[in-house]
């Protein structure tokens, strides 16, 4: 058969995702993905000055996503399929365009790890994450602000004559357009994938590029790469070389022969093909290949610890067969950012299929056997020169005019494109997408002033960069300007006149708790406790005034101002006045996983810490539970010395 697109809808039991957190981000980034300054100086100067080069301290101006549930029921997926005689690509255009799917017909396997459940958990950038498939990460390390957002996706003319699938997006974190195709050539075993990212600004940006492959873990599953040596981060925040394949004792090439959670970035030689294979105890599986723009490879391993296993879990249902992640990237590390000049672009290829290869030689002892062995098999299904070849016939393609409309994304680059007046051949930001969190930013670019609403609702998405920042200090000083304004000042390091246009504001705001929650995690980020207690209490009064519990937005924000009142107070050591939030909470609010554990703390500082301990008895699920963190151990170790029940061991790291 010739290759075909269509689209369809899938099926998947899925939690909900929830509404946006009204509040905007302006704390650093919880990340653990963080090297020490102190250990830079032993890193090569290259990977040292990479990692320094532009990280993010806040995801503005992203939304975080963290209004999700746990409770699955079957949801209707939009989709598109792309396939020919032998592969079949199922790919997700409202999901980040995550390829769900990647199915080889003549063997009748599936070459991902293709997720059961759409269960979304707190390891994106933003929040909201989906384990499974084929996932493009762009804009910072860690998984992409987009990981479950909605993406444009068009039929575009493939080089063969064919058809191929655009996916586009204007990535925000970077303030970068990029575009995603994918071609499966007729009677091919491969997918082939051109990726291009942009730069379309007068200045340098950082730019981070990680392809990220979910494929099945198993007892005689091992990972493969043109590689002796590779950088290991553990959740310990340290970046150290190690050999491969056997480093401690343990060859860590097999995912579950580790213990806790672990990267493995392997050291690529300068010249040697870029390539990384999972295998089963068959010599069957996935391989991945690209051009050699895309230098780096990646394992992620969950390792065969409790709570590596109870990760698994949580992103899918018990039961289910685990996975691993094999990564392609622009860097050596998933630490760096790459910089991209003034009106350049990146541009490559990556290829994903079938690979089978001698199972007693991928298996063996001798590493270098069993590596050879697979690159030979790799050659012979896919040249190197094939890759070559097949990106310099994408690259005109590049700049095709998409066809048919398959999925809309975000009006955030019709917005950007309008602004700059940008000329982007290949990838359309219409005026059609522009939609209701755009209209006051079109109105502050057509007409310099910044409108206020007319009646009292959450304020919705700030703007970040210099040019939008720019026209909101010419604006007419009117509360919500001012307030967008200082989020702006705030993403720019401008930490002290933010704080003056957040003062300016309150003096005339109809709403005032907006305005004193920006002033409260200043005055937390000043570590100013006490201040920054008073004015998330004021904060909260004055929401609690205003808000309408029956409508999904003011829910919103009374989940994310109380929880962060909530915290503020027990930092200051104010159990009365923390008792009194929780109590001015809907009950809805208090009942979920999150609430149930600031309850305990609260009990806790309460002095009660029989009744923080049946809280845990009752049992409770923390549904944003951030991907690292330590917070069930330590409120546990503040009740009891007892052992951390199993229900409740996320560890990532060795015990301290």
């Amino acid at each position: 058969m010739a290759t075909t697109v269509r689209r369809t809808v899938l099926t998947l039991p899925a939690g909900p995702l929830g509404p946006e957190n009204p509040l905007p981000a302006l704390r650093p980034l919880d990340e653990t993905h963080v090297v020490d300054e102190r250990d830079r100086a032993a890193l090569p100067r290259d990977m040292a000055r990479q990692i320094g080069f532009q990280p993010l301290s806040t995801v503005l101006p992203a939304r975080i996503l963290d209004g999700y549930g746990r409770e699955r029921t079957p949801t209707a997926l939009d989709a598109i399929v792309i396939e020919n005689d032998r592969l079949r690509a199922t790919v997700l255009p409202g999901l980040g365009g995550r390829v769900h799917s990647l199915h080889h017909k003549p063997t009748g396997r599936e070459l991902l790890y293709r997720n059961p459940v759409l269960q979304p958990a707190d390891f994106a950038l933003n929040g909201a994450w989906f384990s499974g498939g084929i996932e493009w990460n762009i804009g910072a390390t860690g998984h992409t602000a987009l990981s479950c957002a909605p993406l444009h996706a068009a039929r575009v003319p493939a080089p063969d004559g064919g058809e191929m699938v655009r996916l586009w997006e204007w990535e925000r974190l970077r303030d970068l357009p990029f575009q995603v195709d994918l071609w499966l050539p007729e009677d091919s075993d491969f997918l082939h994938v051109g990726v291009r990212i942009r730069n379309p600004h007068e200045h340098t940006a950082p730019v981070y590029w990680w392809s990220n492959i979910a494929v099945p873990e198993g007892e005689r599953t091992r990972v493969l790469a043109p590689a002796d040596e590779a950088w290991h981060f553990g959740y310990e925040r340290t970046l150290t070389r190690v050999p491969v394949p056997v480093s401690g004792s343990v060859d860590r090439t097999y995912p579950l022969r580790g213990e806790f959670p672990a990267d493995y970035f392997y050291e690529v030689p300068d010249g040697a093909r870029r390539w990384i294979a999972s295998l089963d105890e068959d010599g069957h599986g996935l391989v991945q290949t690209s051009t050699d723009l895309l230098r780096g490879r990646k394992l992620f391993l969950w390792g065969s610890g409790a709570g590596g296993r109870r990760w698994q879990e949580w992103l899918t249902e018990p039961g289910t067969v685990g996975y691993a992640e094999i990564q392609a990237g622009l860097a050596r590390t998933q630490l760096e950012h790459v910089p991209l000049e003034p009106g350049a672009e990146f541009s490559w290829l990556e290829s994903y299929g079938p690979l089978s290869a001698d199972p007693l030689t991928v298996h063996g002892e001798d590493w270098a056997a069993a590596r050879a062995e697979t690159e030979q098999r790799l050659a012979e299904v896919l040249p190197r020169a094939d890759v070559e070849a097949a990106h310099a016939a994408w690259r005109p393609f590049a700049d095709t005019e998409p066809g048919e409309s398959l999925a809309t994304g975000s009006g955030w680059g019709a917005l950007e494109v309008r602004r700059g007046k940008y000329e982007l051949p290949g990838t359309p930001f219409a005026d059609s997408t522009l939609g209701e969190q755009q209209q006051p930013w079109l109105e502050l670019l057509d007409q310099g002033t910044f409108p206020e609403p007319r009646r009292a609702v959450p304020p919705g998405p700030s703007m970040v960069s210099p040019h939008w920042r720019d026209m909101l200090e010419t604006a007419p000083a009117e509360p919500l300007t001012e307030y967008h304004l200082g989020v702006a000042q705030w993403h720019a390091g401008d930490r002290a006149q933010a704080v003056r246009s957040w003062e300016r504001g309150l003096v005339l705001a109809p709403s005032r708790w907006p305005l004193l929650r920006c002033l409260a995690v200043a005055a937390e980020e000043g570590r100013q406790r006490d201040r920054a207690a008073d004015l998330y209490g004021e904060a909260f009064d004055d929401l609690c005034a205003e808000r309408r519990d029956e409508d999904q937005a003011w829910t919103a924000v009374a989940a994310a101002l109380g929880r962060e009142a909530l915290e503020a107070l027990l930092t200051a050591g104010r159990p009365a006045a923390a008792r009194s939030v929780w109590a001015a909470l809907p009950p809805a609010i208090r009942q979920r996983g999150r609430f149930r554990l600031l309850e305990a703390r609260l009990l806790i500082a309460e002095d009660d810490r029989a009744a923080a301990r049946a809280v845990f008895d009752e049992g409770f699920e923390v549904e944003d539970l951030r991907e690292g963190a330590q917070i069930l151990d330590d409120v546990w170790a503040g009740i009891t010395d007892e052992p951390l029940p199993d229900r409740y061991n996320f560890r990532m790291r060795p015990e301290r």
